[in-house]
């Protein structure tokens, strides 16, 4: 058996040793390529390959006399982004190889964010999988269809923590804990690049928001952010680094400031923590305009602008065009270097290296590839099935769910019928003509075994105004202009001849995103007005809740009989939502972010810290602690919460052994047994309290999890192992260790209902 070790062993150290030397060649090849390219180069030619300017409406066949086919002649232009088409990125395409000086190609990238034409649920939701295969292969996918379709860079994924769910943004990302959040980077970096970037079918990634975007005060999109460093390491660091050591190929600096100084100037987030402490090779951009901006910052104009963030380390401007403007100048005036700008450049043309560009400038042009390979029947099955598995069961009371395949259902809800709000905010690429509402989803998967009434039932808001702005981009709610009782009195109508009413109710797509920040998080009253008037009529009410971010949902918690969260599922969420609702498929997402009682608890997030007075367990209020007047501490719903329509028994935790050693290896296990009726999936988490610190740790933190899939009746047995690496935080000192003393373990299926063991580990 050591034999057999030992060369399994020379080989593995073969093997690495035979990439690694594949690498450096890789490496010396690029370099020497770069190298005679940058030599030909002329300082305005630099310059124009960090010049990411905004596509406009470039019309196939017409590219050539375009506006912005002139810089591109000129060698002003490293990229595009946001154009759509094999044809038309072509056209663009021969202008850089052709007819400028150096024929240097371009970067086509595009904000695939949850899916191309394939859409799959919005990140949010695919975090509530808590299945990293499932998730890296919504990337991949995305990511063939992209490619296929001439694009080659996303700005992709999106790993902001966030833990203020007035912020639109929180919709983009994949919640509110660190670890949870680093698999997921590391899983959609390796969807989106594969093994080997230079294939036809990958494209780069690009992490963002680097940094701390999700962390914006009073969850206003765009605003300040500041905390701590050690907050930002143990915290708010994690998924960005994930991402770069998964090997991100492009990193995008974010909006806010940090430490008094915009994060697109900032030379110690930039340069000293993400390419000296991290090891980052790859390229960073801007956000839109993001150097642009600075101004209104409050730290210079233009050419200052634009001169620190090319010092902090920036390599690519988003359509702000101040560095194309203004650097020459600022060489001159010695407020740049030439060594500067050569590092940009280069950073810039190696990416195009690393895509295969320079081998072949049209390898993302193959319209067969275009014609076959996007929105293909093979897709959309996986994007249905994906969405179904990201789907919430937050509530269901005598088992109102599953649906029986019989009898009359009222589906109700300004929600019901529209296809265009199903793909979620941020799917610029999807056609909304191919989505599938609910309307369309449940007749077709139940066909004429159920008779399905429809009526909308209300608006989406009782303001107009309001609901204009939620139906942005194509996304519109086809407001209804009859009175509002009268379209209540006509769901009421169709519900009293039913048996089960189903209310499609929530935020509509753009109520959440970029730009779409909520001081009231909860259904718009209109919409609970309507949901009030459905449970009186006495009929089992299953409320399917469309949000982008978490809600405030108390009262819909104490009066609803069920609840199934289904975010936005994208493309398919009509046929994923019938196949949850009617059983075909058993919900199996947990919460990534916590759910508030009122928007006063915010922000709200189970991996806090105590304070010198916290509240005794199990108490509501308790004098002089650390609680409210009018409310509980608790959630609605904790992280990592979410039913099943059967049920699971946790065995108490065997722990391999409750005093450790140094390098030791502890195993936490339990049995899960599935104690009803239907076969299920269940999340396992694993999390750790460190009990004593040379500084306060919080209450609990999540360190692993396991899906498992449980038969009726069938019992498993659920293993971690834990070493001192899952230990380690950053300390006082930013130094990243571990520290001796007591370790609660605890395995449950959610951070609220836990099995709880102890453990001693020294040093």
């Amino acid at each position: 058996m050591k034999r057999i070790v030992s060369v399994l062993m020379v080989a593995l150290l073969l093997t690495s040793f035979s990439q690694l030397k594949a690498q450096q060649t890789n490496d010396a090849k690029m370099k020497s390529f770069v190298d005679a390219l940058m030599k030909k180069m002329t300082l305005e030619e630099k310059i124009g390959q960090l010049n990411l300017p905004g596509s406009g409406d470039i019309v196939t066949g017409q590219a050539q006399s375009s506006d912005i086919a002139k810089k591109i002649k000129e060698g002003k232009v490293g990229g595009l982004f946001n154009i759509k088409s094999v044809a038309k990125i072509r056209d663009v395409q021969k202008v850089a190889v052709e007819q400028s000086r150096l024929k240097i190609p371009l970067i086509f990238g595009m904000d695939v964010i949850h899916g191309y034409e394939t859409v799959f649920p919005i990140p949010l939701g695919l975090s509530c999988s808590w299945d990293m295969k499932l998730i890296e292969n919504s990337a991949r996918i995305a990511a063939v269809e992209a490619s296929a379709d001439g694009i080659n860079w996303t700005f992709s994924p999106m790993v902001d923590i966030a833990r203020d769910p007035r912020w639109g943004r929180i919709a983009e990302g994949n919640g509110e804990d660190a670890f949870l959040g680093s698999q997921i980077a590391k899983a959609m970096v390796k969807g989106y690049q594969g093994n080997d970037l230079k294939t036809n079918n990958t494209i780069m990634a690009c992490v963002k928001h680097y940094a701390l975007y999700g962390a914006a005060e009073a969850g206003r999109d765009y605003n300040t952010t500041d905390m701590s460093h050690q907050r930002m390491y143990n915290d708010y660091f994690p998924p960005y680094k994930a991402a770069v050591d998964a090997g991100a190929g492009s990193v995008m600096a974010s909006f806010n400031e940090i430490d008094g100084v915009p994060a697109t100037a900032n030379k110690w987030l930039l340069t000293d923590v993400l390419r000296k402490q991290w090891g980052f090779k790859g390229f960073l951009v801007t956000d839109y305009t993001g150097i642009n901006e600075m101004i209104d910052h409050g730290i210079g104009d233009l050419q200052t602008v634009s001169a620190r963030a090319l010092m902090a380390g920036i390599d690519m401007d988003m359509v702000g065009e101040g560095i194309l403007l203004t650097t020459q100048k600022s060489l001159k005036e010695g407020k740049v270097t030439l060594a500067q700008i050569d590092a940009a450049c280069r950073r810039i043309l190696e990416a195009k290296y690393k895509l295969g560009l320079f081998d072949d400038p049209y390898k993302y042009c193959d319209e067969n590839r275009a014609k076959t390979e996007v929105f293909t029947a093979e897709h959309r099955q996986i994007a249905r099935s994906t969405a179904a598995q990201s789907f919430v069961l937050l509530k269901n009371q005598n088992n109102v769910l599953p649906l029986k395949k019989s009898g009359t259902i009222a589906l109700i809800g300004p929600l019901a019928d529209n296809k265009e709000n199903m793909p979620g905010t941020w799917s610029v690429a999807a056609n909304f003509d191919k989505a599938t509402s609910v309307l369309t989803g449940l007749r077709e998967v139940v066909g004429d075994k159920v008779k399905i009434l429809h009526a909308r039932g209300s608006n989406l808001d009782e303001d107009s105004l309001f609901e204009e702005r939620a139906g942005m981009f194509g996304k519109s709610l086809r407001r209804d202009s009859r009175p509002a009782h009268m379209i209540l009195q006509e769901a009421l109508d169709v519900a009293n001849q039913s048996d089960v009413i189903v209310a499609a109710l929530g935020e509509s797509a753009e109520m959440s995103g970029e730009s779409s920040s909520r001081s009231n998080i909860e259904i718009p009253k209109i919409q609970q007005d309507l949901l009030k008037a459905l449970l009186k009529t006495g009929k089992p009410v299953v409320l399917v809740l469309f949000t982008g971010r978490p809600l405030v949902l108390k009262w819909e918690n104490d009066n609803v009989p069920a609840i199934l969260n289904v975010w936005f599922g994208g493309s398919e969420a009509g046929y994923a939502i019938a196949d949850v609702l009617f059983g075909n498929v058993n919900p199996s997402g947990k919460l990534s972010t916590t759910f508030p009682q009122n928007v006063g608890q915010v922000p709200i997030f189970y991996n806090h810290k105590n304070t010198g007075r916290p509240l005794e367990e199990g108490k509501w209020f308790s004098k002089f602690r650390s609680n409210y007047l009018d409310v509980s501490n608790d959630p609605v719903y904790p992280f990592g919460y979410g039913l099943s329509y059967t049920s699971f028994s946790y065995s108490d935790i065997k722990l391999s052994n409750t005093a450790l050693k140094g390098k030791q290896t502890l195993t936490a296990s339990v049995t899960v047994t599935n104690t009803g009726k239907y076969d299920g999936k269940e999340v396992v988490q694993l999390y750790i309290r460190d009990v004593v610190g040379s500084v306060t740790r919080p209450v609990k933190e999540l360190k692993g999890f396991q899906k498992v899939e449980l038969k009726a009746g069938e019992t498993k047995t659920v293993s971690f192992s834990i070493t001192p690496e899952d230990l380690k935080f950053y300390n006082y000192d930013l130094k990243y260790d571990w520290e001796a003393g007591d370790f609660e373990i605890m395995i449950g299926s959610n951070s609220r209902d836990v099995k709880t063991g102890k453990v001693n580990w020294t040093k």
